[in-house]
């Protein structure tokens, strides 16, 4: 490895805030993981709250978005990073609302709204770390344009909450295993 070159090259020339939120992404170890049933769970209870055909847990890399979790969208993990969906969410931290996206100036080019999946209604929540990162969202997706009350709003922010809390247990999970590993190789 040159001096230049570095273990996490998606991060070379990026913005410093974007570059730590990234890493903050990454502490946790849940892209390119298997499902998880806890944010299987969430994300079925969101679209389940919105009555929506599809529901994800997404976090918000640089270059794609990965689906740690994904209700309605068999066989899908990841999708593009184009601005008006989740990569929009999580440059505020108010829940994002777009009720027709094919009218919307915000989402009237995405791939998601002009493609096949025919998005129309995308409503999502930012997943804030206790440390002020936000690493992707909790969100409900329809392909018929419609709209959400302040409740179901406000329930997308607690899952959200919800996922942050799940993440950082992880996190102790895998820095007690981190430990665990440092004293063993201290006995032997």
């Amino acid at each position: 490895m040159t001096e230049s070159s570095s273990a996490y090259e998606y991060l070379d020339n990026v913005d410093p805030r974007e570059q730590a939120r990234l890493e903050a992404v990454r502490r946790y170890r849940l892209v390119d993981q298997p499902v998880e049933e806890a944010y299987d769970r969430i994300a079925f209870v969101a679209g389940a709250l919105f009555g929506t055909p599809i529901a994800t847990v997404s976090l918000v890399e640089r270059d794609r978005v990965w689906l740690a979790a994904c209700q309605g969208l068999s066989g899908v993990r990841e999708v593009g990073k184009e601005p008006g969906l989740c990569a929009s969410v999580i440059a505020q931290d108010e829940v994002y609302v777009i009720n027709n996206a094919a009218v919307d100036p915000r989402t009237l080019e995405h791939p998601l709204v002009r493609g096949d999946l025919g998005l129309r209604f995308y409503a999502a929540a930012p997943i804030r770390t206790h440390d002020g990162y936000r690493l992707g969202t909790v969100n409900v997706i329809d392909s018929v344009p419609r709209e959400a009350d302040q409740r179901q709003l406000k329930a997308l922010e607690h899952l959200a909450s919800i996922v942050a809390d799940e993440l950082e247990l992880r996190l102790m999970v895998i820095r007690s295993a981190a430990a665990e590993q440092r004293m063993r190789e201290t006995v032997n």
